[in-house]
């Protein structure tokens, strides 16, 4: 990671590397304790974290070496019966720190025990403890809920918001909502560095903020029915506004300013004027006068005029037939091992499909949010040149490479970025 990224410039322009065979096991195991220990910091307001491990097995691993760390702890484990929260409390270590140097170390030597059947729990009680636990009640709506649910053991959303947030509140949009009455609904009220993303949102029962939406980094966590996976990009860039995107802001913003309707969405002739001196618009004679002869000027018919100007005039229009479309790679992780037709073994009875994890890598297609739904699949031509080899070199731009793919990922992807179209290859992604 680079060190400055207070710029936006510098954060856009970081690309990580595709070659994931690269990383060494010991360079993944800093990776996961270093995430680890930021997290329980989160939950800590950055002034602490608590460490929870089992007395029984840290004691015997301090000091050891490599391979004898895994055979302590599986011993140990072997023997361990816990039935109750007391039987756990009884062989329950916590540990306090304040430096981060110290937390890393500390997960460092431990980190066999996080790796073990016990791992998800003490992580678990780790950032919940590192939060405090009147902090996680009052950061609650119904502090009387579980936050794990029976009898599969499922993680709320308290404990989803409290591992990317650092606050154990139950809901997904922005901020508060008020319900009068002196009541309100806790959502996430700062922005995060990992995201979430849900299928509820595309079946419509629930609407995540731009918060959770827009994370630091292009890294969400994806919830389904069942369990959680991870969807990512390589390249920061893929969360900028489309350059075309910011132009229309601008823009609109520009004539919002001198909209004195009461968003009745129309302004004077002289506002209008203003509007263009603001934006560096040069429309052609004709254009000006066909959207002032009413005496005034309304937003729809203006947009269409801009959408119709070239960029040299201070308009829209893309001589490369993308009009802002965005085209990028994300990649989909699901850690439970699926079939997969892809690396099937052969055996003399045939094809075997490979229980294993899924990376699946998916090529997204974004147009830009004015572009009719046509878009997608035909070309932006214009009349009478269908014959020049320029307009064929557009047609081949606008064009999707290939025919949309559907998967519920697509859906969960598509509350993020809007309209957009997914491919991949091979055996679609899983989120189940």
């Amino acid at each position: 990671m680079p060190q400055n990224l207070n710029s936006r410039r510098s954060k856009s322009q970081y690309v990580a590397s595709n070659n994931f065979s690269a990383f060494t096991e010991d360079a993944k195991a800093r990776a996961l304790v270093k995430s680890m220990s930021e997290m329980l910091f989160l939950c800590g307001n950055n002034k602490r974290a608590v460490i929870a491990t089992l007395s029984v097995i840290s004691h015997g691993i301090e000091g050891s070496e490599g391979s004898s760390k895994d055979v302590i702890i599986a011993q140990a484990l072997e023997g361990l019966s816990i039935e109750s929260a007391s039987d756990l409390q009884k062989v329950l270590r916590v540990d306090r720190y304040t430096s981060p140097t110290s937390a890393f170390k500390r997960l460092e030597a431990m980190i066999p025990i996080f790796q073990s059947r016990m791992g998800a729990l003490l992580f678990l009680i780790s950032a919940l403890l590192s939060r405090g636990l009147d902090c996680v009640q009052a950061d609650r709506d119904d502090p009387s809920q579980p936050l794990v649910t029976a009898p599969f053991g499922h993680a709320s959303q308290e404990i989803v918001n409290l591992l990317l947030c650092g606050q154990a509140v139950p809901n997904v949009f922005d901020g508060r909502m008020d319900l009068g009455g002196g009541m309100f609904l806790k959502g996430i009220s700062t922005s995060v560095e990992v995201g979430f993303l849900t299928l509820l949102e595309s079946l419509n029962f629930c609407k995540v903020g731009q918060n959770l939406k827009c994370p630091k980094w292009p890294i969400w966590v994806v919830g389904s029915e069942s369990h959680y996976t991870v969807l990512f990009a390589l390249d920061t860039a893929v969360q900028d506004e489309n350059e075309l995107e910011e132009r229309e802001s601008q823009i609109r913003k520009a004539f919002d300013a001198q909209d004195q309707s009461g968003g009745g969405g129309f302004i004077s002739v002289e506002a209008f004027h203003q509007v263009l001196r603001e934006t560096s618009i040069r429309l052609p004679s004709e254009k000006l006068d066909s959207l002032c002869n009413s005496g005034f000027i309304v937003w729809s018919e203006f947009w269409q005029v801009i959408l119709d100007l070239d960029k040299n005039l201070g308009g829209l229009k893309d001589s490369t037939g993308q009009m802002g479309r965005k085209i990028f790679d994300l990649y989909h992780f699901n850690g439970i091992a699926k079939s997969d037709l892809n690396g099937s073994q052969a055996t003399t009875e045939g094809e075997t499909p490979v229980q294993r994890p899924r990376l699946t890598k998916l090529r997204v297609s974004v147009p830009p949010r004015w572009t009719p739904e046509e878009f997608m699949a035909d070309a932006a031509v214009a009349p009478g040149n269908a014959g020049s080899e320029s307009s064929q070199k557009d047609a081949e731009v606008a064009k999707p490479e290939q025919p949309p793919q559907h998967a519920p990922l697509a859906d969960c992807i598509r509350t993020r970025w809007p309209r957009a179209v997914c491919n991949w290859i091979g055996d679609p992604p899983s989120i189940v």
